[in-house]
């Protein structure tokens, strides 16, 4: 298991020290990452912590999956790896483009 940890469902109110405080009594923490939106500035809803080490990643899902945070119950569990998307794309042909005749 690695030490890398997805959080979920948690309240748009719940900041990056609430998280620290919380899961700092499972053990070390090296990162707290809550990913924003783009456009709003927002939280999305979820955050990504890497632990000290795989004991304190396993500590804290133990402890937290499932426990009440703001008033949301979180979902804590291994973060999984992006599969590596394909390159490119990119293709198809932009614009519209009048065609045909025009009005008369």
């Amino acid at each position: 298991m690695g030490n890398r940890l997805y959080v979920g469902n948690l309240s748009f109110s719940t900041t990056q020290a609430t998280l620290e405080a919380a899961f700092a009594a499972a053990g070390d923490i090296r990162e707290v990452a809550m990913p924003t939106d783009r456009e709003t500035g927002q939280p999305r809803g979820f955050a990504f912590i890497t632990m000290g080490n795989a004991q304190a990643a396993n500590n804290a899902i133990a402890q937290f999956n499932g426990m009440m945070l703001d008033g949301r119950s979180i979902k804590v569990n291994e973060a999984q790896e992006r599969p590596q998307r394909g390159g490119g794309g990119g293709g198809g042909y932009g614009g519209g483009g009048g065609g045909g005749r025009g009005r008369y």
